[in-house]
């Protein structure tokens, strides 16, 4: 009896045995209708998403089977849809291109190891509980890292519209190889191309208020708005058929094999593994801060939560099933988890039906792809992509802080000049560099008592009462090695200019930590006092702060007190300085 107390204590709580004993007759239809749905939109942009990651189309379908039904396991939200999506399928492509030729064999390999190794690093770090992680990528990161890629991802897909072979992971090669083969451009094929995107424009912007305006529901408008791609891929792929296209030099996508996804296998090479190790950790960062972005805003809106770290393993998990049935990595898609939101899925278990769906066109509906025009493929993944790209962050960080827009442009430039991989680490490097600058330089404002009050405010912005006695000095920054000389130089400076001056109170309200750095430049700066018989004290030190200071004998050597406000530290060091008022300067 007590083994089985301890296998239940230990067994993981499922999401899916959450959910699972709710699920009623009403669920099921609200599941299944959305399902439905989402099946539709998952098999054009599973074909393009492939495509674009140099893969066979039909490795998109594969990639949106299992991922789909472990995530309906492991997942904590309830609306996310699993699969292929733009900015990783690029990535794909960039860090697959270096090992082997898109479209051999040897490709696919390189593209199923790659999701083995994402799935490895996910499902690790949602082991260890390193969600947190993701926090490094900051918004403005991101935002320009996506713009970039949606760039990126237009620009790559013109040579499919133009009906030319060009080269490149940048928008240099890309412009520049484009450029090169204008001359080549096939008539028909650009034709086919821009006409499908400006009916694809037209379909999102425009289909929904005409459908609105002749009596249709909103809702049913927005998804049969939203279907726009699979009338695109109907239309042309008949006009194909019936007109002999690619006789006339339309590519199209071919036979695309009917079947089950394959069981497969990644390549146990050391060496493929070390050089695939750093693509596939930014694959998995950017996946999981899309995914978890994704979830969290879908689940506020029900008054729901998702774990970050239940998702890295949901996540982790769901690559690993993808290495191995024949996919690539895949990440929650910002998209279909809106479609599948908005349709009314309830449950994990859409995305099940959702999976069965994608089956049942592996095994049946394949071979009405074979005249579908790739031109056409190439319009779905441009209208998709360039929905991400935003420009306004550039003039909001611009007009809101300075080093943000640095950040978010020195990714954005860097991805479209040199690379996905490289913007990404340029944007996080920026990031982390820039944060430990201002850090370093942290806001220290001497304060005074506010007249008739028992707050204290910066002397430069309001008039308030101060004593030639008493320094009080507020940090408004944690306490640690880069910025703890910064502290030392701005107490120096005060005391060498006040020969009046008898105490100095360190208003610690906005002190969150104070490392050993720090702590041994607090000794210092008490000893200098000391030596020059000034005082030390300390005010609102928070609880998490005074118990690491506890642990030492700094306390105890203070030459000072700590006061529990810095009210009751004035009202005892100088309690003439409540009377002596001075006007902001």
């Amino acid at each position: 009896m007590n083994a089985v107390s301890e296998w239940r204590r230990w067994l993981p709580s499922l999401p899916v045995l959450h959910w699972g004993r709710e699920y009623n007759r009403t669920t099921l239809l609200s599941d299944g209708v959305a399902s439905l749905i989402v099946t539709i939109m998952l098999i054009p942009q599973s074909l393009a998403y492939a495509m674009l990651a140099g893969l066979p189309p039909e490795v998109g379908l594969y990639a949106s089977v299992a991922p789909l039904l472990l995530y309906a396991v492991f997942g904590t939200s309830r609306v996310l849809a699993v699969g292929p999506v733009a900015v990783v399928s690029l990535m794909t492509a960039a860090a697959v291109g270096q090992h082997a030729a898109a479209g051999s064999p040897g490709y696919w390999a390189v593209a199923i190891t790659l999701a083995f190794l994402s799935g490895t690093l996910l499902l690790v770090m949602g082991l260890l509980r390193l969600g947190f992680l993701a926090n490094f990528l900051s918004h403005p990161v991101i935002s320009g890292f996506i713009s970039a890629s949606g760039i990126l991802i237009a620009a790559s897909q013109l040579k499919t519209l133009m009906g030319v072979k060009a080269d490149g992971h940048n928008l240099v090669d890309l412009s520049l190889s484009l450029w090169s083969q204008a001359d080549r451009m096939h008539g028909l094929t650009l034709t086919l191309g821009v006409a499908t995107v400006a009916f694809l424009f037209w379909v999102r912007s425009g289909l929904k208020p005409l459908l609105q305006g002749l009596g249709m529901a909103p809702r049913t408008a927005d998804v049969v708005a939203k279907t726009g791609p699979v009338a695109a891929i109907a239309v042309t792929t008949g006009l194909t058929w019936a007109l002999n296209w690619q006789a006339q030099g339309v590519k199209i996508v071919g036979a695309v094999p009917q079947g089950l996804p394959p069981f497969t296998m990644p390549r146990w090479d050391l060496g493929l593994w070390q050089s695939l190790l750093v693509p596939a950790l930014l694959i998995s960062v950017v996946g999981f801060v899309e995914s978890v972005s994704v979830g969290q805003t879908l689940a506020a809106r029900r008054r729901q939560r998702i774990d970050p770290d239940q998702e890295l393993v949901a996540l982790g998990s769901s690559n690993l099933s993808a290495a191995f049935t024949g996919g690539f990595p895949v990440t929650g898609g910002f998209a279909r988890s809106v479609v599948n939101f908005d349709a009314g899925a309830k449950t994990p278990a859409a995305g099940v039906f959702t999976a069965v769906g994608i089956t049942l066109a592996s095994l049946f509906l394949t071979p009405a792809l074979f005249f579908l025009p790739q031109a056409t493929l190439a319009a779905t993944i441009m209208v998709a992509v360039l929905s991400l790209v935003d420009f306004s962050i550039l003039r909001k960080t611009w007009n809101y802080a300075k080093s943000d827009f640095l950040a978010v442009a020195a990714t954005l430039l860097s991805t479209l000049a040199v690379g996905v991989e490289t913007g990404l680490v340029v944007g996080v490097a920026l990031s982390l560099a820039l944060h430990l600058f201002r850090t370093s330089r942290p806001h220290m404002a001497e304060v005074g008592l506010v007249a008739g009050t028992e707050h204290f405010r910066n002397v430069l912005r309001h008039a308030v009462l101060v004593s030639p006695r008493v320094l009080s000095l507020r940090v408004d920054e944690s306490l640690y090695f880069a910025n703890s000389r910064a502290l030392e130089d701005r107490v120096n400076n005060a005391v060498a200019s006040r020969p009046g001056l008898e105490h100095v109170v360190l208003q610690c309200s906005a002190i969150n930590d104070i490392d050993a750095s720090a702590l041994d430049s607090l000794e210092a700066i008490d000893l200098r006092l000391r030596s020059a018989g000034l005082q030390l004290h300390l005010s609102e030190v928070k609880g998490p702060v005074m118990d690491r200071l506890k642990r030492t004998d700094f306390l105890q050597r203070l030459s000072g007190q700590v006061f529990l406000t810095q009210y009751q530290a004035i009202q005892e060091l100088s309690p003439e300085a409540m009377r002596t008022p001075r006007a902001a300067t």
